[in-house]
């Protein structure tokens, strides 16, 4: 199910140190959703990675929605494609609504593209839900659970009429993806860090998102090791990893967890290791 993040990850591997020999199966036929949690410039910076290599080594049309505007891509995704061709660039289309209602209409009206996308990303979804600056989530209520719930299922329709167009039209870019990033109010509250806290958004959010794609960073010694500036471990749960997505052998059933690390160098070069 996280077939385009595990390409992004495989196609940046660290060539040093690798553990396993890790490849993507064929996309499943069946829509998919991603919701990535953590840090806000580690995960817009994969996301727009993800776009990238969807567009350049798959072919498909990438639709990236954010509030605030991406004057240029960043030093890192410089780096890792220095080569990236305009036509790749063509098929990502930036999209920049202010307001949850001007998302949810433009999210609805992806149909009426003549070329539907084949991967929906949204950055920072609760600077949607909880305003432009995202801030805190203290008061939540159920209206912004409800809006939540909401947004997520429009999502999810959505790529599952988008896969039945693209099939109908007989398109190989089918089934269509959906990669969204969210910033836990529990990972910004530092002042009050409770390990049995949990975010009630993001609870709604995991009922619709299949896969969960979490960044923790390691304050430990192994950046300093690899002469890197930062290094983040990347979880990958939830009931969308199955063994078909990844070619290795393990055992643990319903759902599978895979975790790699992330390297940022001093230049702005980001790899990925598994682990």
């Amino acid at each position: 199910m996280a077939d385009i993040l595990t390409l992004v990850f495989r196609t940046f591997m660290s060539q040093t140190g690798l553990k396993k020999d890790v490849t993507v199966s064929p996309a499943s036929a069946a829509p998919c959703s991603t919701l990535m949690v953590g840090n806000h410039r580690v995960s817009r910076s994969v996301l727009l990675l993800a776009a990238v290599t969807a567009a350049s080594e798959l072919g498909i049309k990438v639709v990236f929605f954010a509030q605030t505007q991406i004057q240029s891509l960043p030093v890192s995704l410089q780096k890792c494609v220095p080569s990236l061709s305009p036509e790749s660039l063509k098929k990502i289309t930036f999209s920049y609504p202010r307001t949850l209602e001007e998302l949810l209409q433009q999210v609805a009206s992806l149909h009426e593209s003549p070329i539907p996308p084949s991967l929906i990303i949204i950055d920072r979804l609760e600077g949607f839900l909880h305003g432009r600056g995202g801030g805190s989530h203290s008061g939540l209520h159920s209206g912004e659970q409800s809006s939540t719930a909401h947004l997520a299922a429009l999502l999810c329709d959505t790529a599952v009429f988008l896969t039945e167009l693209l099939e109908q039209r007989g398109s190989s870019s089918a089934p269509c993806r959906i990669i969204a990033s969210f910033l836990s109010e529990v990972d910004t509250d530092h002042s009050s860090k409770d390990s049995s806290s949990t975010d009630p958004i993001l609870d709604v959010l995991d009922r619709y998102f299949q896969v969960r794609c979490t960044l923790d960073q390691n304050r430990g010694y192994e950046a300093a090791a690899a002469a890197a500036e930062e290094v983040w471990h990347i979880y990958l749960s939830g009931r969308g990893i199955t063994e078909a997505s990844f070619a290795e052998n393990c055992e643990d059933k319903p759902s599978l967890n895979q975790e790699w690390q992330l390297f940022i160098f001093p230049n702005g070069l980001m790899e990925f290791k598994v682990v």
